[in-house]
């Protein structure tokens, strides 16, 4: 993600459908991307978020850090509700 570039506004979408595991290193991961997309005046949001993950977020507190989608879709339409 070091090489990630963002138009300022512009919302960058992770889909974590796939993920099956994450631990701290992940967590570390998703808040240093997170912070890049700040730093270039964008935006992050978490689609598709496993329950164990979401579970996760919730207990570190950082379902309010992320914005939380069910799927892309909902994540890209700009008449979605978060969280």
């Amino acid at each position: 993600m070091d090489r990630l570039t963002l138009a300022s506004g512009q919302l960058l979408v992770l889909d974590l459908a796939g993920l099956e595991f994450c631990d701290s290193s992940g967590i570390t991961a998703l808040l240093a991307t997170r912070n890049l997309a700040t730093e270039q005046s964008g935006d992050m949001a978490l689609a598709a978020v496993p329950a164990n993950t979401a579970r996760i977020l919730r207990i570190a507190g950082l379902d309010r850090v992320f914005t939380l989608h069910p799927d892309t879709s909902t994540a890209t339409n700009p008449s979605s509700t978060a969280r």
